[in-house]
């Protein structure tokens, strides 16, 4: 189930071959690894999708697809699972991970409003960045291993209900 789920909402792996953006990785898209639905380039996929999530930088499918080819996972689901902090996700999302933050810092959160410029970034944003980028590690990091977890548990449940299902069949 969890694999026939996952390759129905995945694109075709030659469409993500020749995608422009795709193109600095080269011949390393040709690893037929990348490509596979198993255990574990899936379980890997997860924790990388979700780890590059919370990561504050711009072009996170490029850090998930580059760290996903190293690392032998799914890319297509790597770089898919970074959408989960989408223009609509990253405020509550941020948001949150400044909070955690202050919380294991101690420290008192700072009111701020958000302004497009440059000037709000260099000074808002230095007042804020030790709780934020904390919070974001803490968050990054505790959610792509509960995602490694929970699908390697749920693809070994599905696993042993196959095996069980298999095994009443033939007898």
């Amino acid at each position: 189930m969890p694999k026939k789920l996952i390759k129905r909402w995945l694109p075709d792996h030659h469409t993500l071959k020749s995608h422009k953006h795709l193109q600095v990785f080269g011949d390393l898209l040709h690893d037929g690894n990348l490509w596979h639905l198993n255990r574990r380039s899936v379980t890997k996929a997860f924790a990388i999708g979700l780890f590059m999530a919370f990561v504050p930088v711009p072009f996170q499918m490029l850090l998930a697809a580059g760290t996903a080819i190293w690392l032998h996972a799914n890319l297509p689901l790597s770089v898919a699972l970074v959408w989960l902090s989408n223009p609509i996700t990253i405020p509550p999302i941020f948001y949150g991970c400044y909070k955690l933050g202050t919380l294991l810092l101690n420290v008192p959160p700072k009111e701020f409003t958000f302004q497009l410029s440059w000037a709000w970034i260099t000074e808002s944003l230095t007042a804020v960045w030790a709780p934020f980028l904390l919070g974001c590690l803490v968050c990054a990091v505790f959610f792509s291993t509960l995602g490694y977890l929970g699908i390697s548990t749920l693809w070994k449940l599905n696993v042993s209900r196959n095996w069980r299902n298999r095994k009443q069949r033939n007898s």
